[in-house]
């Protein structure tokens, strides 16, 4: 997709998003839109307890989202390409794994509102991995928060995500399963990666590369 301006990543904990949007950021010389997770005061209390945490922390994260993604839709994408790792969406594809039925309830009302005033991408790119690939990434990150990440959520997320991307229609989208997939210490990884992305017509396309 040659003229999609704007492309976000999306996918599990650990799957890569960040580092792959910085490398495709460069590819396109655009700017790379990073999501605000260490900023989020509730998070690291959240992984020690998630029913007592679980509120604060996802409405945290949904109004930071919002800021960034409004500040962008003002700004950005009238000047350059932007490469986000992360896609609006998320935020709720996170409160229903951790949100119980009220605050979900209230929190529901928040989202619409919200939603409904931010820039749509032109191009989503799904990133899959399996989880034990997840739980490796994660641990070789190192990050303090994550220490307390049980498998089990790692594997509520990534149903989840599935789940959700199954019935994905809003943009064109591209799944990729990066399991044996290495974007930063294969040149060639990244360069067919690349190509798939400029190559791309619409609807929804799944990328498998050639071993």
């Amino acid at each position: 997709m040659e003229k999609a301006r704007y492309i976000a990543l999306e996918g599990p904990i650990g799957v890569g998003k960040t580092s792959l949007a910085q490398l495709l950021g460069a590819e396109f010389k655009g700017r790379v839109l990073l999501e605000e997770v260490d900023d989020n005061p509730f998070l690291n209390n959240f992984y020690q307890d998630k029913k007592k945490y679980a509120f604060q922390t996802q409405l945290f994260f949904l109004l930071s989202r919002y800021k960034q993604q409004k500040d962008l839709g003002q700004q950005e994408l009238f000047y350059s390409a932007v490469v986000a790792d992360y896609l609006f969406a998320k935020d709720k594809i996170f409160a229903y794994v951790n949100l119980d039925e009220n605050e979900l309830a209230l929190y529901e009302q928040i989202y619409r509102l919200l939603d409904a005033r931010i820039p749509k991408p032109d191009l989503v790119i799904y990133l899959q991995a399996k989880t034990e690939v997840l739980i490796e990434r994660i641990r070789k990150r190192n990050k303090v928060y994550e220490k307390g990440i049980e498998e089990d959520y790692i594997e509520r997320l990534v149903d989840a995500y599935n789940r959700y991307f199954f019935y994905y229609a809003d943009t064109p989208l591209l799944v990729v399963n990066t399991s044996d997939i290495d974007f930063v210490n294969s040149p060639g990884d990244l360069a067919n990666m690349v190509n798939e992305i400029r190559s791309l017509k619409g609807g929804v396309q799944h990328y498998i590369p050639a071993r």
